[in-house]
C-alpha cells in the first residue's frame, strides 16, 4: 500500500515511539497544553489513535503562568521489562524527569527527577541497567550528547554525567536517542534547530560510552535543500523496526502554506520515512530527504481525517486546555459545551482563560458552531499564542448583541468589522484553506460576513515558538455560554 505524510497532521511536534504488544506507542510535545503529551497508538505506524494524555494531574507537571511554547519538551516513551517510561523535559522550570505505567490504557505516576542538565532527555535500558541521555554539559563543562546510568527507581545518579558526542557541527544539537543493533551502539540525532536547516545525523560506536564517530553520510535525512517543496523542516526523530524487520524513521516536519510561501501554520507534524542499515552498518533514511509517499509491503487503507463533533470527540483524549484549566467554569457533555468566562483572557500568559480546543488538523475545512450568550463576550478562535490569534465571537453591548470579527497580531488588537444581531444566539463559521481564514456569522437563516485574516500572520515565521494553530471555543466576562452543533470538516 502506498501511504502519505504526514502521518500524524497538525501540531503534534518531536514524536518518539515504542512497540509493546504488537503495538506501536508514540507520545509528542505538549509545551504549556494540558493535559500534557499527548499519547497514541497505532498497529501499522501508519494510523494513529489517541489513546489519551501521560501527564493528567498537576502532582506531574508545573504549568502555572507558562507562557507559549514553555512548558513541556520533547518527550521519549520507551518500554522495558513489562513497563513504559515516558521521560521529558519541563523547560520553564528547568527539571528532567520520567513518569511510568504498567497499564498503557491507565494513570502514569508521579515524576521522578534526574539530575542532569540539558533537554530533550531519552532512556536506554540494557541487561538491568538504565541509562539517561539528554543534550547539556557534563559534569566537566563540556556540551553536547550527556550520559549517566541511573536508579531507574530512584532517578539518582549511578554515575557521572559524561559527554559522549558533540553531534556533526550543525547548531541546536538536539533530540538524542540511543540504540543497540547488531555490534554498534548509535546516537541518532538533531541538528540545525527545529527550522528550515533541520537535520537527523548519527554516529556510533562499539562501547556504549564511546568513542562515538560521526556518520560519513551525515545528514542521514534532511530536506534542507529540497526546494521548491512544501514539505521542510526534517528532523527529530526516532527509529523503530516493525514486525516484517523493516526500519523507519518517525519524525517531526512541517508544510509550507504554499511552495513559494516560506510560512507554516500547522505546527511540527509528524513523518514517517523509510530506512534501513547499509552494508558497511550506517543507517540511512529515504534518499536522505522525506517525500510525500512511499509504498509499504503490507495492505491496509490510510484512515482520512474525520469530521469532528461534540459528539464524536472525547474531552479526555482529543480536547485540551491553556495551562491548568478552571474545572468550574467548563461543563462538557456530546451534546455541547457550557463555557463560563472569567477576567482572564487569550491575551496572557498569567492563568488560564477559558478556553478549550483542538489542534488545526489541515490547512483547508470549514468550523461552524452555535453560541448562545447572556453577557460578556464567546466564540470560535484560531489560536496561536497570546500576541497571534483571531476570535470571531458574539457579545453583548449596552444597545444589544453583536458579532465580532477581532484579530490579534503582535500586540495590535483590531476589530476589523461588527455585524448587529437581534439576539445572543447565532451560528459562527469559519471557511479556511492555506492562505486565509474567512469568518462568517449566521442568524435567523442568513448568513453574513465578518471578514478575514491572513494565514501566514499565525504562523511559526511570525509568531515565533514551537506551537502550531488551534481551533478553540472561550467565553470571557460575567457570562455563562453555551456551545452546541459543533463541525469541523477537513477537505485535505
Amino acid at each position: 500500500m502506498i501511504y502519505h505524510n504526514p502521518v500524524l497532521s497538525g501540531f503534534y511536534p518531536d514524536p518518539s515511539v515504542c512497540k509493546a504488544g504488537g503495538k506501536y506507542y508514540m507520545v509528542c510535545s505538549s509545551f504549556q497544553y494540558f493535559p500534557g503529551v499527548p499519547l497514541f497508538e497505532s498497529g501499522d505506524l501508519v494510523n494513529w489513535e489517541q489513546i489519551g494524555y501521560v501527564l493528567t494531574r498537576k502532582s506531574q507537571v508545573a504549568l502555572e503562568k507558562v507562557n507559549s511554547s514553555g512548558g513541556v519538551f520533547a518527550p521519549t516513551i520507551r518500554y522495558y521489562d513489562g513497563r513504559f517510561y515516558m521521560v521529558t523535559t519541563n523547560d520553564t522550570t528547568h527539571e528532567n524527569f520520567y513518569v511510568y505505567t504498567d497499564d498503557i490504557y491507565g494513570e502514569w505516576s508521579d515524576p521522578v527527577t534526574v539530575e542532569q542538565d540539558g533537554i530533550d532527555p531519552s532512556l536506554y535500558f540494557e541487561e538491568q541497567h538504565a541509562y539517561f541521555m539528554s543534550n547539556g554539559t557534563d559534569d566537566e563543562g563540556r556540551g553536547g550528547v550527556v550520559m549517566c546510568e541511573i536508579d531507574i527507581a530512584s532517578g539518582k545518579k549511578l554515575s557521572r554525567s559524561v559527554c559522549v558526542w558533540q553531534g556533526s557541527g550543525g547548531r541546536f544539537l538536539e533530540s538524542p536517542h540511543l540504540y543497540k543493533i547488531n555490534d554498534f551502539y548509535y546516537i541518532m540525532a538533531a541538528e540545525g534547530g527545529t527550522e528550515y536547516g533541520h537535520m537527523i545525523t548519527l554516529a556510533r560506536a562499539n562501547d556504549i560510552w564511546g568513542e562515538y564517530t560521526g556518520c560519513p553520510y551525515n545528514p542521514i535525512l534532511t530536506n534542507r535543500n529540497k526546494a521548491p517543496y512544501i514539505i521542510q523542516g526534517i528532523g527529530h526523530g526516532d527509529l523503530v523496526q516493525d514486525d516484517e524487520g523493516e526500519w523507519h524513521i518517525l519524525s517531526l516536519g512541517f508544510r509550507q502554506i504554499h511552495m513559494w510561501l516560506a510560512y507554516h501554520t500547522l505546527g511540527r507534524e509528524v513523518f514517517l520515512t523509510p530506512a534501513r542499515i547499509t552494508d558497511d552498518g550506517w543507517i540511512t533514511a529515504g534518499d536522505g530527504t522525506t517525500d510525500e509517499c512511499y509504498e509499504l509491503s503490507v495492505d491496509f487503507e490510510q484512515k482520512p481525517l474525520k469530521e469532528y463533533t461534540f459528539s464524536n470527540t472525547d474531552v479526555n483524549k482529543d480536547w485540551c486546555f491553556l495551562r491548568f484549566p478552571v474545572k468550574e467554569n467548563y461543563q462538557l457533555g456530546r451534546d455541547g459545551f457550557t463555557l463560563r468566562g472569567g477576567d482572564v483572557t487569550l491575551d496572557t500568559a498569567d492563568g488560564s482563560p477559558t478556553f478549550i480546543a483542538l489542534r488545526q488538523r489541515g490547512f483547508e475545512f470549514e468550523m461552524s458552531v452555535t453560541v448562545d450568550i447572556d453577557a460578556g463576550e464567546a466564540g470560535a478562535v484560531m489560536y496561536m499564542c497570546e500576541q497571534e490569534h483571531y476570535e470571531a465571537a458574539i457579545r453583548k453591548r449596552d444597545g444589544g448583541y453583536e458579532a465580532v470579527l477581532r484579530l490579534n497580531i503582535g500586540g495590535v488588537h483590531h476589530e476589523q468589522s461588527t455585524v448587529p444581531l437581534s439576539g445572543g444566539s447565532a451560528r459562527l463559521i469559519v471557511r479556511a484553506d492555506a492562505l486565509n481564514y474567512r469568518f462568517y456569522v449566521e442568524q435567523d437563516g442568513r448568513e453574513s460576513p465578518l471578514g478575514f485574516g491572513q494565514a501566514k500572520y499565525l504562523s511559526t515565521e511570525v509568531s515565533g515558538g514551537f506551537t502550531g494553530v488551534m481551533t478553540g471555543l472561550y467565553a470571557v466576562g460575567e457570562n455563562t455560554a453555551k456551545f452546541s452543533d459543533l463541525s469541523i470538516v477537513y477537505k485535505n
